[in-house]
């Protein structure tokens, strides 16, 4: 028996790119009671609903700001996943108390609706970009990781709510990628990238979905869950899109890093590995430690980069993938 089947399941910014991938994927491989698409904009809940025609989806509109709202819709919810955020990095930097409003006080109602619902489980996607920050969108995200790990700490004696986190890289065929860009640009015979050196963690949403879905069982609440997933360069994804193009270097943007971190080294020290992925244990005193049979212990001033990761996406590998997002 999969541990999905038979719960009702709600997904914040459900109608998004991840929430798509994950609505399908439990629908077709896994036997849910319902699904909760909790969003916005009712013209992509529309869409979706037309989309994917099933009896068990449900099609709520509310913003993760409505606390009232986020109760009432987690109501007999067994498990909540929260998608729902604001993302764009210039959009956060020019709306900034806006960015804080959905990201961070969105995640506090969060917290208090799924405890106040005693919902089984809560995972958060999370970002790179929440590692040592540099813009306002990965400082939210940044925060909202620490409340959802703290979350379990407020749980109390009478409740059996677990939060967790999952935090990976840069998405292909999400909303954010560069992809559509570069394949804009490729018809005037000309790309822009910031700078040459830049590398990014890449993975696909189908990776990302996946992903998720193997976490949750595994919660007991305060874990950061982290794939092991490959690297690639700006300038590699650049030719493997457009390879007789002209590449400009137009200089790194406000907010923006060279490489991204997906664990540092402090976080490291309370790491655990397996065979596919990283979970960084809490340092609180609600955590149960492990007794340490399961998962490897990393090696002192470990970094997990995208620049020195060990996978690293070859032109023709990034060439297959992108081909996939049009197949």
């Amino acid at each position: 028996m999969s541990y999905f089947d038979d719960k009702t399941i709600l997904i914040t910014g459900g109608t998004g790119s991840f929430g798509n991938i994950f609505v399908k994927s439990l629908l077709q491989e896994e036997n849910p009671h319902s699904i909760r698409i909790y969003s916005r904009g009712e013209l992509l809940q529309y869409e979706m609903e037309k989309k994917i025609q099933d009896e068990r989806l449900r099609f709520l509109i509310g913003d993760v700001r409505d606390k009232e709202r986020l109760s009432r819709a987690m109501n007999g919810v067994d498990i909540v996943v929260h998608a729902a955020a604001l993302k764009q990095v210039p959009a956060c930097e020019y709306n900034p108390i806006e960015a804080v409003k959905t990201n961070i006080n969105g995640a506090i109602n969060i917290i208090d609706a799924a405890l106040d619902n005693n919902v089984e489980r809560m995972i958060a996607l999370s970002t790179d970009k929440a590692v040592h920050p540099v813009n306002l969108y990965g400082s939210t995200k940044m925060v909202a990781e620490k409340l959802f790990v703290q979350g379990n700490a407020y749980r109390g004696f009478n409740r059996d709510t677990k939060f967790s986190c999952v935090r990976y890289g840069n998405v292909l065929g999400s909303r954010g990628s560069v992809i559509p860009l570069f394949l804009e640009q490729k018809k005037t015979g000309c790309i822009t990238i910031t700078d040459e050196r830049m590398t990014r963690f890449w993975l696909t949403l189908e990776e990302g979905v996946n992903f998720v879905r193997r976490c949750i069982p595994l919660m007991n609440g305060g874990e950061i869950f982290i794939p092991k997933i490959p690297s690639m360069r700006i300038v590699d994804l650049a030719q493997a899109i457009a390879t007789e193009a002209e590449v400009e270097i137009v200089g790194i943007r406000p907010g923006e890093k060279l490489h991204e971190i997906l664990i540092t080294e402090d976080e490291a020290r309370h790491t655990k590995e397996y065979a596919n992925y990283f979970v960084i244990e809490p340092e609180l005193k609600f955590w149960k430690k492990s007794d340490g049979n399961d998962g490897k212990k990393l090696p002192e001033g470990f970094r997990y980069t995208s620049n020195t990761n060990a996978q690293q996406l070859s032109i023709n590998e990034l060439k297959s993938m992108i081909r996939s997002l049009s197949s």
